[in-house]
């Protein structure tokens, strides 16, 4: 969620105390418009549409609200070789959270539409994403062609490709970082 706080950020201020960016596996947008197309669901990025949203906000903040967080962690977040005792500290600090504010949490960062914002960053960014991820790895192409010079990272699956590819593969990660910041 740090891109969209990101892009808040932007939108509110601009580059001001800003001098580079990294995006980290985020969607411009996490919920498609009924209507949509597949390829602009792809570029998008989407995970839901609004009935959809509304039902998993609802199965999270619900009795069984912690079984359908492990059900995300455990089978979205991570590639199959991600470690289980990883996976279940990941999970653990997810569940600090209490479920109904993570509900309303995922309901307002997933209704919130960026691609308005994204083409307007003129700084140094470096994208990342992974090609097993829930966000269509299209999404953060996009996102890397709508910024003048940005650089875009996609991580194979074989190299920790999902979504937290900086938990999977850390050393390639800080590798791509290290040299970006410079």
């Amino acid at each position: 969620m740090a891109c969209a706080v990101i892009w808040s950020y932007w939108d509110h201020f601009g580059s001001d105390r800003l001098s580079k960016l990294i995006l980290i596996d985020q969607a411009p947008t996490a919920t498609a418009w009924p209507g949509w197309t597949d390829e602009e669901k792809a570029i998008a990025g989407t995970l839901f549409n609004p009935t959809s949203l509304y039902d998993t906000a609802a199965e999270l903040s619900g009795p069984e609200g912690g079984k359908a967080t492990e059900n995300l962690i455990t089978n979205a977040f991570f590639t199959a070789a991600f470690p289980q005792e990883q996976r279940t500290w990941v999970l653990a600090e997810n569940l600090k959270f209490p479920r109904h504010y993570a509900a309303r949490l995922l309901v307002d960062h997933c209704a919130q539409d960026w691609r308005d914002v994204i083409p307007r960053i003129t700084l140094p960014t470096l994208v990342f994403g992974g090609s097993a991820s829930f966000f269509n790895p299209k999404s953060q192409e996009w996102i890397g062609q709508q910024i003048p010079g940005a650089r875009v990272e996609i991580f194979d699956v074989h190299e920790g490709g999902s979504h937290f590819m900086w938990l999977e593969n850390p050393t390639k990660f800080n590798q791509i970082v290290r040299t970006f910041m410079g």
